[in-house]
């Protein structure tokens, strides 16, 4: 594999260093800070607010001046919303804690492009190992991050948080020093101006396309909202934050580990079967948390959840790569990733004040038909023959 996609990697793996950690005690620190405690996850769900608002902007960005400019300019908005976040505790402002995970967000927001990255540093052939290899940067993130929110809790003595967003401000200084050393393809240049390639609207009404933007984005919606409510459910039961940063730990390693795979069983068992499991793995996922509430019972279904997602959203990642020419990148990677993160942000939005009202059981209920729907779709292509521009069988 070529050096820059190992970088690629190691860049995402930072990404949900920080991620993880944000996820692992943004709750508890809105539970914190706000006096409407239904408000909780509002500072998270900010975020995913964030990554969709910036998804296109940073994909045309990345358009216009490259990838790797678009990447630098991220991990400066990353150290700003750190920064922003260690003066929101110190002067105990939910206002500004809030501003500082939208800037989360919109660095996650160039981010998630890290992904379609690795295609375009590899063989085509190699195209489906390549975007697994990137998402399998995830995995050091799995034992770095919810650890790290656990740990810096003693670096800063008049803070139980502080510590975390030092951490931060690191690990988004090692992405700027990461992507400096990369070696990217310049931005694509049209020498023909007539060539534009096909209006939005022709490429968005592909079967395909509307199948892997529905695999990815129900199937991130369906993680987030299970995964944002998971250390409120916890907190509520009065476990411990080392019982919850063990939790997410344990669900970041099983979304991104399979990664190392999931391009080989696409290539090997077919897009389509690889989507039905992790439709499956999800629909499991809720029977275990319905049957109780131990931090074992978190644990398992966490898991599921995180190999769920992984199979649906690489999936629908490289599903998508069939439906565009190189001059429709950019436009179609922004429209599914503003897709996605709209999605993503209504499901973080409406996790906490739907646990506050309702409980972890109605959550876990409400994601029920959301199953159904990415069952069915992948159903539908599986035997529409016509619909299907790569082997799914």
């Amino acid at each position: 594999m070529p050096y820059t996609l190992y970088l690629l990697a190691l860049c995402q793996a930072y990404m949900f260093i920080c991620t993880s950690m944000l996820i692992t005690i943004s709750a508890l620190i809105g539970l914190e800070l706000a006096d409407n405690k239904a408000l909780a996850t509002l500072p998270l769900a900010l975020q995913f607010v964030a990554v969709m608002a910036t998804t296109i902007p940073a994909s045309l960005i990345m358009g216009r001046w490259g990838r790797k400019a678009g990447f630098i300019i991220a991990a400066l908005i990353g150290i700003t919303g750190a920064a922003l976040s260690l003066i929101a505790l110190k002067t105990n402002s939910f206002g500004i804690f809030c501003l500082g995970t939208i800037c989360f967000g919109s660095f996650n927001a160039f981010g998630n492009y890290y992904r379609f990255t690795a295609p375009e540093v590899v063989d085509s052939e190699r195209k489906n190992v390549a975007i697994s290899w990137v998402m399998a940067g995830g995995v050091l993130a799995a034992f770095l991050g919810p650890n790290l929110a656990n740990w810096s809790q003693l670096f800063v003595a008049s803070s139980k948080y502080a510590g975390a967003f030092l951490v931060a401000i690191f690990v988004y200084l090692l992405t700027l020093l990461t992507v400096s050393c990369m070696t990217l393809p310049p931005p694509q240049q049209n020498t023909d101006s007539t060539r534009h390639g096909r209006p939005l609207r022709a490429i968005m009404l592909q079967p395909v396309f509307l199948i892997a933007v529905t695999c990815a984005m129900l199937g991130y919606g369906i993680m987030n909202l299970v995964m944002t409510a998971t250390p409120l459910a916890m907190h509520t039961r009065a476990m411990e934050l080392s019982d919850t940063a063990f939790v997410i730990q344990w669900h970041v390693v099983a979304m991104f580990a399979p990664s190392f795979f999931t391009g080989r069983l696409i290539d090997r068992f077919g897009i389509t079967n690889i989507l039905l499991i992790g439709a499956l793995l999800n629909a499991i996922c809720v029977v275990v948390n319905l049957l109780g509430d131990s931090v074992w019972h978190f644990w398992a279904a966490l898991v599921l959840l995180g190999v769920g997602w992984n199979f649906l959203f690489v999936g629908g990642t490289t599903l998508l790569t069939e439906c565009y020419s190189p001059e429709e990148k950019s436009k179609t990677q922004a429209a599914n990733d503003f897709i996605v993160f709209t999605t993503v942000s209504i499901t973080a939005l409406s996790s906490g004040t739907l646990h506050h009202l309702y409980g972890f059981s109605a959550i876990n209920l409400a994601v029920i038909p959301l199953i159904a729907i990415v069952t069915a779709a992948v159903f539908w292509l599986k035997f529409n023959h016509t619909a299907q521009t790569l082997r799914t069988q």
